[in-house]
């Protein structure tokens, strides 16, 4: 691929990298559309975005990505760009505190050919919009040794081949940048496709095919997801994420009746989720597939407990509790699941007894399954700490929670306290699996710890609205769970952001080295008389 295609291809995984992504037809790669955070701020509706991102943390946690983002495009595309071009982190980085100010409309979906084509639209007063112009020439010119040629309003940059084109141009208080075909229909159509100010009901929609998406990032392969649509704004002192999954066939889930373990679930608990109809989505999973007892589990169970991290739990039902127990110990024997073994920092045995499976090795911990007989049934229970006694039941209106037939995932949370138990498990595992741990004074955990009070309940729910339709919703002050919030400050840490390669490099080989050879002195032989 010629260098020109590869940088539309890094442009476009400039503006689509990071984002939680949805499509509308079938050639679209995504559609997003951000209002901008001045707009936000102003908004009557605003202090939840305020408590995350107003602080002194979030702003120089806001810095340090930007300031990564800037230069991933030339570590991306360095080998295919001109020899002896800069870096462009100078032009770049004052164009990322636009992209995050001011509203922007994206447009990205793939050509005839195959090959992404996008046009951006945003808001920019003349000085801004001049910016843009200067160093978005300037880069690309270095990078190609193409020179851009003069349009009315803006410019033009092309190859010989129509995909290879890149345009800037100003359509009143919007400037378009498109990479796409020579006809420029993306560019020329953008702004028009950009809902009025009375519609927007908004402050983030994100509209994205995964499928075509993974096609250009095969990174995002494991989210497996198909359509998605979301839409994010503040209400009420929370943000409010509501959203669609849509497959182009129908979901081959089956909602059994709720089967939960009420006499081991007991409060006080910080957190509690149930999910149904995950048997086929587990059977198609890679890293679940070398574990699948039969049948396979299609409802699960997670809760933590309050007080002591590594009370968190899970629980699945099975018809059998015993036999389910054999079929894991001997998955967790065979090939490839013992090759598991090589991905831990340090050995770690699997012990069966009657009623249990525990793993040694591990420090502060004492993973276990165990085979649990309820009234409700049977289950296989797992946890890495002893599950304390506890005589409170759930409340009533759990059960109310989970009445709905067509509701498959439900989950809360006190994200504060969950936040604050989570992070020794979440450490462990990322020492115990080779990965590099969360720096307690890195830039991404300070803003964590400063945003964590402000968080509340978090309530998600999906549910099935047509065989082919999951809808889904979220109220919650930071907008994220406990667990995502932890994964994205980690993501946020990686040495290769915007990729995540937290693998920490292997030890250092010791070269063996051979001792010294003695040379030992032999006594003289007395000469002969």
């Amino acid at each position: 691929m010629g260098s020109m295609k590869q940088l539309v291809v890094l442009l476009s995984a400039m503006l689509l990298s990071g984002a939680v992504t949805l499509a509308s037809a079938a050639e679209l790669i995504a559609r997003i559309h951000f209002v901008g955070t001045e707009k936000i701020s102003a908004d009557k509706n605003s202090p939840a975005f305020t408590n995350l991102f107003g602080s002194a943390e979030a702003q120089a946690l806001k810095t340090q990505t930007l300031d990564k983002l800037s230069r991933a495009p030339y570590l991306w595309l360095k080998e295919k760009i001109a020899a002896g071009a800069g870096d462009g982190t100078a032009q770049l980085r004052p164009l990322l505190d636009d992209l995050l100010k001011v509203e922007w409309f994206l447009d990205a979906r793939t050509a005839a050919d195959g090959s992404p084509e996008f046009a951006l639209a945003i808001r920019l007063d003349n000085n801004r919009a001049e910016l843009w112009q200067n160093n978005l020439a300037a880069v690309l010119e270095s990078w190609t040794k193409i020179s851009a040629q003069n349009i009315a309003g803006g410019w033009q940059l092309t190859k010989h081949h129509p995909p290879d084109s890149i345009r800037f141009t100003r359509t009143g208080e919007w400037v378009v940048f498109s990479c796409e075909h020579a006809d420029f229909a993306l560019g020329n159509g953008v702004v028009a496709k950009i809902p009025p100010s009375a519609a927007k009901n908004y402050w983030l929609s994100l509209d994205a095919d995964w499928p075509q998406l993974v096609k250009i990032f095969p990174a995002l392969k494991p989210v497996d997801l198909p359509e998605t649509k979301l839409q994010v704004i503040g209400r009420d002192g929370n943000l409010h994420l509501d959203g669609k999954i849509v497959s182009p066939q129908p979901f081959a889930m089956t909602l059994d009746q709720w089967r939960m373990p009420t006499n081991l679930i007991h409060q006080p608990f910080i957190s509690l989720t149930a999910a149904r109809g995950i048997a086929p989505w587990l059977q198609k999973q890679s890293w679940a597939q070398p574990f699948l007892i039969s049948p396979v589990p299609n409802q699960i169970f997670c809760w933590a407990l309050e007080g002591t991290p590594f009370q968190t739990f899970v629980a699945v039902p099975v018809p059998d509790a015993n036999t389910a127990l054999v079929q894991l110990h001997d998955k967790l024997a065979a090939p490839p699941a013992a090759d598991l073994q090589n991905q831990f920092f340090m050995p770690v045995t699997a012990v069966m007894t009657n009623h249990e499976i525990s793993w040694t090795g591990i420090p502060f911990a004492t993973p276990s399954v165990r085979a649990v007989r309820e009234t409700s049934g049977d289950y296989l229970v797992g946890g890495l700490f002893p599950n304390s006694p506890g005589s409170t039941p759930l409340p009533p209106e759990w059960f109310t929670r989970l009445a709905p037939a067509n509701l498959v995932y439900y989950h809360w949370e006190l994200t504060d306290p969950r936040l604050k138990m989570l992070l020794q498990p979440a450490q462990l595992a990322l020492m115990m699996t080779k990965h590099k741990q969360l720096d307690g004074e890195a830039i991404a955990t300070k803003w964590l710890n400063h945003v964590g009070p402000t968080l509340g309940n978090t309530i998600t729910e999906i549910t099935q609205t047509a065989p082919n339709e999951l809808t889904f919703t979220r109220v919650a002050p930071g907008g994220l769970t406990a667990v995502e919030l932890f994964a994205l400050a980690s993501w946020l840490e990686a040495a290769n952001f915007p990729g995540c390669d937290l693998c920490l490099p292997p030890p250092p080989q010791k070269r063996f080295q051979r001792p010294p050879v003695k040379v030992l002195s032999t006594p003289a032989t007395p000469a002969p008389k």
